[in-house]
């Protein structure tokens, strides 16, 4: 190309022999250092040859980057001769290679080296170092490379492309023949001009070859910066035609002038008109689309407008579902669904009753407490099905913001409303069925606590005017038929108050053989792929899953247990050979040990002996009743009194009670005077790691110690509950229908409760009161005289009933009493 720039610098050069590496879309300046990846296996070679000799390699650019492997013909004149730095093979077969250049180079004549046909051949050449004579103290030559310098410095601020960091390497180079390289290197030039660059050997002339083209690339960028400028007024100035123009509409709108054609505003207006929105509501409406109308459509603040316009528009303000008033049918829908659970029925169909008389009727707030897996949730299913409204569930179980439940301001960004209109949007009526489940699992934080947001929520005199955060606006929650789901009775008084409470027991024995032949196989059988020819699992199979496998109030673990037996059944049947298979897979109280393991529970008594100082009593959890074994022992001592088994308060007050109880009628009962200061109390409630607390183990602890300190044995069919006064009187407790059905799956055949707590007799299953023998009581010696074996004789002849003439209490003032349960 331009041999005539460097002939004259490379006539008493030395011709040198190296090995050629062709460069596609790259061209090597001297003192540049630029990493390549070699893939071409001629390259590779040549590498390789280098490396092995004096790691010098002869740099030139491919005329044309497509072609692949390039003949002698398909390379430039002048290379560069660099050194290898560096050399890594790839994974791939690739080379990265870090090579420097050195000095330009004539290429004199390129032939190929090695054996063609094992393909080990590659390029080598005859070169001459072309050398760049300048006078270093060419004053006209600073000055030029200076220019230059400072003409780059223009050129960097127009390109963005360049790095700035560049001018501080740049302003540290005092060799002009090497500033003009480098400048040349981070130009944006086609490829023919960097070679054309390269070629230039002259010094001088190079820097003015490269001036006048900073000054045409800065041509070039000063046009597209003007370019970038008048479409970006052209776009300013569409937005602000835009603006004038909606204004202008407006106006003319006010005028009469103009009707606005259909479009997104004119759709949100029909909208708002159709919703059938309040008065108030529908002001807000307009007012905000109004509003929206003066935006620019892409600003922000026209996205959360028309959001909110939407959320107004979508809650259901009039559309109502018609509720069902056909008492016969939702009675059989309730009674299919679910077996028992009477009293939430008789409420359902009362409510039912009353609407179909009333024309106005406020739907109910139920509260159904119980413990897991006896139907709280699914039961909010039926009573929707039963009264023909939508369904709706809202899960309060760690619910920590008051914001999920009233929704967040609209100052906030990605603010929403709270979870009661979001859910009213979603079901599209007014008046469905709101299953508020876990009411007691809410918690309270730094965010607020959503428990007493909940108030207005189930507020009969208040949620009419129900107002979200996030709308601004009253709505109506009056027509929602609202059903809370609870596990225990931990909830906040206030909101507790606003709630019918309906309590859900646990099931008996029978109940739960009921519901798993009524509902639980079937749907098991099914759910496993069976059909109901291939297996029958009898009553007493079943009444054996109840008593040995399961220990619940509910019947989930049951249906667990229901559904591993037809998993098995299933594996049985696949594997069996065809006439196995024919026959029907029988599963009866022998066999149940086969698919199910070894008993995991024993049912029947407690303890199967009368032991001394081993009282059974029961406790009330929030998972059902439970058996709870008490027991005492006294060993020589100075009189001290140990409690163990994570004993509340109010259980360790409950120990020290019944002790006095025992002191102050030491001599009816045949205990010396001094007993307690002879000898040391132990009292342990298994099991040990299970915290517990209450008083209705009072009469328990009672006659566990004078069973301890008489040596006289306490029945084993005998279990009881109840709490004990100073004077040995019986106090009624809390939860006995639990306790009755927790004695009654232990086998208990006696069970003693307050004389005050026969009136809920009433509410315990028909056949749990026929199996068990219960004895109301009122004072510690009738629960003596049932529990141990023989009563103890006292000294001088007393006996228990003597003292309880003594210790009778005084005739009553008339006073009421109050009595802590």
């Amino acid at each position: 190309m331009t041999d005539t720039h460097s002939s004259q610098n490379e006539v008493d050069s030395p011709v040198k022999r190296v090995a050629v590496l062709p460069l596609r879309d790259v061209v090597v300046y001297p003192h540049m250092v630029i990493p390549l990846f070699v893939g071409r296996e001629k390259s590779i070679r040549a590498l390789d040859s280098a490396m092995a000799e004096n790691k010098q390699v002869l740099l030139v650019a491919q005329k044309s980057a497509e072609v692949d492997e390039p003949e002698a013909g398909d390379l430039h004149q002048i290379g560069t001769l660099g050194n290898i730095l560096q050399l890594l093979r790839l994974p791939d077969g690739t080379i990265k290679v870090l090579v420097e250049g050195a000095q330009r180079a004539h290429v004199m004549d390129i032939s190929t080296t090695g054996n063609v046909e094992k393909e080990e051949d590659y390029f080598v050449s005859d070169i001459r170092l072309i050398d760049e004579e300048y006078d270093t103290e060419d004053k006209e030559l600073e000055i030029l490379g200076r220019s230059a310098l400072n003409q780059f410095e223009q050129y960097i601020k127009l390109n963005k492309k360049v790095p700035p960091e560049i001018l501080t390497s740049l302003a540290g180079i005092d060799d002009t023949s090497r500033l003009a390289d480098t400048i040349a290197a981070h130009m944006s030039l086609k490829l023919e001009e960097k070679q054309e660059v390269l070629e230039i050997a002259n010094v001088r002339a190079r820097l003015e070859h490269l001036v006048a083209k900073i000054e045409g690339e800065m041509d070039v960028l000063q046009i597209e910066k003007k370019i970038r400028g008048r479409v970006k007024q052209q776009m300013e100035k569409s937005q602000r035609e835009y603006y004038l123009n909606e204004q202008m509409k407006a106006i003319q709108k006010e005028l009469g002038d103009l009707e606005d054609a259909p479009n997104e505003q004119e759709d949100l207006a029909d909208k708002i008109e159709k919703a059938g929105m309040p008065e108030e509501a529908k002001k807000k409406a307009t007012a905000e689309l109004n509003k929206l109308k003066m935006m620019s459509p892409m600003s922000a603040e026209a996205t959360v407008v028309r959001s909110y316009i939407d959320w107004l528009v979508n809650v259901p303000w009039k559309k109502k579902t018609r509720v069902s008033k056909d008492l016969t049918r939702a009675e059989k829908i309730l009674n299919e669904d679910h077996y028992g659970l009477e009293e939430v029925k008789e409420r359902i169909l009362e409510y039912l009753a009353v609407q179909s008389r009333v024309r106005k009727l406020k739907g109910p707030i139920l509260c159904l407490v119980g413990p897991p897996g006896v139907g709280k949730t699914s039961l909010g299913q039926s009573i929707a099905r039963a009264t023909n409204r939508k369904f709706m569930r809202m899960a309060l179980g760690g619910v920590r913001d008051e914001a999920e439940i009233r929704g967040h301001r609209r100052t906030y960004i990605g603010s929403l409303p709270g979870k009661i209109i979001q859910n009213l949007a979603k079901v599209g009526v007014r008046n469905p069925l709101f299953l508020l489940d876990e009411i007691d699992k809410m918690a309270m934080d730094f965010r607020g606590d959503p428990a007493s947001a909940m108030l207005e929520v189930l507020d009969p005199e208040q949620n009419h005017t129900f107002s979200d955060h996030y709308l601004e606006v009253d709505f109506d929650l009056s027509d929602v038929m609202f059903v809370a789901t609870a596990n225990s009775m931990h909830i906040p008084g206030p909101l507790l108050d606003r709630m019918e409470v309906i309590r859900l027991s646990g099931y008996t024995e029978d109940e739960k053989v009921h519901i798993a032949h009524n509902y639980l196989l079937t749907k098991q059988i099914k759910a496993n792929g069976l059909k109901p020819a291939e297996i029958q699992i009898s009553d007493s199979a079943v009444r054996d899953m109840v008593r040995y496998y399961t220990r619940e109030a509910g019947v989930r673990s049951l249906e667990r247990e229901i559904a591993k037996v037809c998993r098995k059944v299933a594996k049985q049947r696949l594997l069996a050979s065809e006439k196995e298979r024919a026959r029907t897979t029988s599963v009866t109280p022998k066999t149940l040990e086969k698919y199910l393991g070894v008993r995991r529970f024993r049912f029947g008594l407690a303890e199967e002996n009368d032991q001394v100082g081993q009282v059974t009593g029961l406790a009330w959890t929030e998972v059902g009743g439970e058996l709870l074994t008490i027991e005492a022992s006294v060993v020589p001592g100075k009189g001290k009194t140990q409690q163990t088994g994570k004993l509340g308060d109010v259980m360790q007050e409950s120990i020290h009670a019944a002790l006095t109880v025992v002191r102050s009628r030491a001599e009816a009962l045949g205990l010396e005077e001094n007993f307690h200061e002879k000898k040391d109390l132990h009292i342990h409630v298994p099991e040990g790691a299970t915290p517990k607390d209450g008083p209705s183990a009072g009469i328990g602890m009672c006659t566990a110690i004078v069973s301890a300190l008489t040596g006289i044995p306490v029945r084993a069919d005998v279990a009881m509950t109840g709490e004990i006064t100073l004077r040995g009187q019986v106090l009624p407790i809390g939860g006995l229908k639990e306790k009755l059905l927790a004695a009654h799956r232990g086998g208990i055949r006696t069970v003693l409760i307050p004389e005050e707590n026969e009136k809920d007799l009433v509410d315990i299953p028909k056949n749990i009161k026929q199996k068990l023998d219960i004895r109301p009581v009122r004072w510690i010696d009738e629960v003596l005289e049932l529990a141990l074996t023989h009563m103890p004789e006292g000294k001088a002849g007393e006996t228990p009933e003597k003292v309880e003439e003594v210790v009778k209490p005084a005739k009553e003032s008339g006073r009421r009493r109050v009595r802590h349960h």
